[in-house]
């Protein structure tokens, strides 16, 4: 870990310490299109970020955390082996020749020499935050990776993402980490594209309950098919687990969103009564964002409220932010400016 800092909560006469940590690596930044092409998922989206958390002074408010790469059993716990072995070996000079070709296979997804290092650095930081707010080192946390990782299934990177980086930390949690008394789990997903990759990994697990709102348009927009209805709640004894918020037109505002937080998600979430929160907070719906791609009019304000009403209301404590924008516009968050 870094510096031992903390950031005062406002709310309350008695000022709150709180431990928030950062994490953040440059490496990430050398996942990039092979010819350094534009592309709304490049390195700026997160240099952006660390850059304004530094020049603000926030940085040096926070726990900054070291990156740390994934280990492959780890990885394994929701990827298979092929997949593992693709994204591991694909930088290496042995794919320099077929490299585009691979790429080409899948659904919005480039590859290149950093592109191995970056994906595991993504997944291990995540991993690395969750597990030091689950230990009671840190009272909340932000990871700021690249690449993304809400779309990438158990056998297929898409959607910009490659490794499932919220899902890999949450099933590290349940799973190998037993002591640190995690046993459920809530994940926010508020991209304006569907986390078709996470839904499908927790789709029987009743120890995880994932939420996401998304732009939906009746199946059409990305990753379209009915995967994120409404009606897919979850199977077997996840049953009831699974709940999708889906906008079927684009012009939702701050005021639908908190409806949603105030009558649905938060009243199921007292009820879940979770361990941790995750956000896979994908920025690609603000206002701001490419009109193409947004789901609603949402404003800097917005997001703010929505993330402190997921704190406020709740009854635990650990909580922390994955910075996981997918298949978007390449927007930043909001609230770091």
């Amino acid at each position: 870990m870094g510096s031992n800092c903390v950031i005062e909560s406002m709310g309350s006469n008695n000022q709150e310490r709180r431990r928030v940590g950062l994490i953040y690596d440059e490496r990430m930044c050398k996942h990039s299109t092979p010819d350094d092409e534009d592309h709304p998922e490049n390195p700026n989206r997160i240099k952006v970020i660390w850059d304004k958390l530094n020049a603000s002074g926030i940085a040096q408010r926070c726990v900054v955390l070291d990156a740390k790469e994934a280990e492959d059993k780890y990885l394994a716990l929701v990827h298979s082996k092929n997949h593992i072995d693709l994204i591991k070996n694909i930088s290496s000079k042995k794919f320099d020749s077929r490299r585009n070709k691979t790429a080409s296979k899948f659904n919005s997804i480039y590859f290149n020499g950093g592109s191995s290092e970056a994906a595991h650095l993504a997944a291990g930081s995540v991993t690395e935050v969750a597990e030091q707010v689950a230990k009671g080192k840190l009272d909340s946390g932000f990871a700021i990776v690249r690449p993304p990782g809400h779309h990438a299934e158990e056998s297929e990177p898409m959607g910009f993402c490659l490794y499932n980086n919220v899902a890999i930390a949450t099933s590290f949690l349940l799973n190998e980490r037993p002591e640190l008394g995690i046993k459920k789990i809530l994940i926010v997903d508020w991209d304006v594209h569907h986390g078709n990759g996470t839904q499908k990994m927790f789709w029987k697990d009743p120890r995880v309950l994932f939420f996401s709102v998304h732009r939906h348009e009746f199946g059409s927009f990305y990753p379209g098919g009915d995967g994120g209805s409404y009606t897919m709640i979850g199977e077997g004894p996840g049953t009831g687990y699974n709940i999708n918020v889906p906008w079927e037109n684009g012009r939702c505002g701050d005021a639908d969103y908190l409806a949603v937080w105030d009558h649905v998600l938060i009243p199921v979430a007292k009820e879940f009564d979770p361990d941790m929160i995750i956000i896979s907070a994908g920025f690609d719906a603000e206002k701001k964002a490419d009109v193409s791609l947004r789901a609603r009019r949402s404003s800097c304000r917005g997001h703010i409220e929505l993330e402190s009403k997921e704190e406020s209301s709740s009854s635990f404590l650990r909580f922390f932010t994955a910075f996981e924008v997918g298949r978007g516009s390449g927007l930043w968050p909001p609230f770091l400016f």
